[in-house]
């Protein structure tokens, strides 16, 4: 049996019947029956359709991108439309080549040049963070960084707070109804921490904190439960920062005794961690891991294997400004700035594993290896 393919093209009502038209062996949809179509159906045809046909589908209609953005779609089809996450490397000789690597199937690939971003000319960007599918860059011969959404292709310029300008500690934080950019600004004659909301398109101004948080250079504040916290160099101390009142406070807790460094990282919502090298005299003998309980004490969780540790300590040339961390789909990732390899926990498993090396880094690469989670999110707003 020979079945005529179905055209969807415009074509007035025919005896042939309710909008059905012959016409070369063809048979055509009336437009008027099309647009008719009630919204919910539309919803279901959308929601097979595969996530690169679903984003090049917003320029076609305007009724199809809204549809697309609409909160009833975004809750029923995110979960269908998730991708898988991964951790992104950065380095200055990348010339936007970000390799990719897959750590639930154990491969490596690049970032597609479909996903690629563009800048509006060609002044050199440095990413600096991420947070849930998003990513900012700096651009200095702009004066601006660029916050974008390498999935959807949105984009957005943001011009420094004032000229010249320069910062630290660079923090991006996505919210359900935006985004935030934290960063400190300490080369002025006052320390001042400056907050960039995505909701009101503007830069807020409050007071630093001393002491500066010299010893973190290749890492941020770490966001937990509306604040970013931060570890001030030795005596180590744990201090916050509010990101809607813009309030510092120290963290009243003690640390564990013989600290060499100390990093922080978090889930975002239930858990705080401690990572942090025990020794003496600046050197470290050992990596362990603590979580923060209810009652403000920290809790041994883990202890680095002690080949891994020697490893990492000898990568960073006991150097431990080159040392950070970030947390990545319930895995806690610690890194050299130095070093092309990852060492991380899963939480879950509490097992360590080492990220291999790419095979794509030319050997020649000694530092400048910066390492970020990339979860894609469709529906994060650049």
């Amino acid at each position: 049996m020979h079945i005529k393919p179905i055209s969807f093209r415009s074509s007035p009502k025919t005896p042939d019947g309710p909008g059905v038209k012959s016409a070369g062996g063809f048979q055509e949809m009336d437009s008027e029956i099309w647009s008719r179509l009630p919204e919910e159906v539309l919803e279901h045809i959308l929601s097979f359709l595969p996530l690169k046909t679903l984003m090049n589908l917003r320029s076609t209609c305007k009724n199809f991108k809204s549809l697309i953005y609409s909160p009833s779609f975004v809750s029923r089809n995110s979960s269908s439309s998730s991708l898988s996450s991964f951790f992104l490397l950065s380095h200055p000789q990348c010339h936007g080549h970000f390799p990719l690597y897959d750590p639930v199937i154990g491969t490596w690939r690049n970032l597609a040049p479909s996903l690629s971003i563009s800048v509006p000319c060609t002044a050199p960007t440095t990413l600096i963070s991420s947070s849930n599918g998003l990513f900012c860059f700096s651009i200095p011969n702009l004066s601006s960084f660029l916050v974008c959404n390498l999935l959807a292709k949105s984009s957005r310029i943001i011009e420094f707070p004032s000229y010249p300008f320069g910062f630290e500690l660079l923090t991006l934080v996505s919210t359900p109804f935006g985004y935030k950019i934290f960063m400190l600004c300490t080369r002025s004659s006052c320390n001042q921490a400056f907050v960039y909301d995505s909701r009101t398109h503007s830069w807020q101004k409050f007071n630093g904190f001393d002491p500066i948080f010299s010893a973190n250079y290749y890492q941020g504040g770490v966001y937990f439960k509306g604040s970013l916290y931060f570890t001030s160099p030795e005596p180590f101390s744990i201090v916050c920062f509010d990101l809607e009142n813009g309030v510092w406070e120290r963290l009243e807790t003690n640390l564990p005794i013989d600290l060499t460094f100390v990093r922080l990282v978090s889930d975002g919502e239930e858990k705080l961690y401690l990572v942090g090298g025990i020794g003496r005299n600046g050197i470290s003998r050992s990596i362990k891991l603590w979580d923060l309980d209810d009652e403000r004490n920290w809790i041994e969780v883990e202890s680095l294997p002690e080949m891994m540790c020697r490893k990492l300590m000898s990568v960073s040339y006991h150097n431990y400004e080159h040392v950070y961390c970030f947390w990545h789909q319930n895995t806690i990732c610690l890194c050299c700035y130095t070093w092309p390899e990852i060492v991380y926990y899963k939480v879950l498993s509490r097992t360590w594993h080492w990220l291999p090396k790419c095979p794509s880094l030319p050997e020649k690469w000694s530092c400048g290896f910066r390492w970020f989670s990339f979860v894609p999110e469709l529906y994060a707003l650049a």
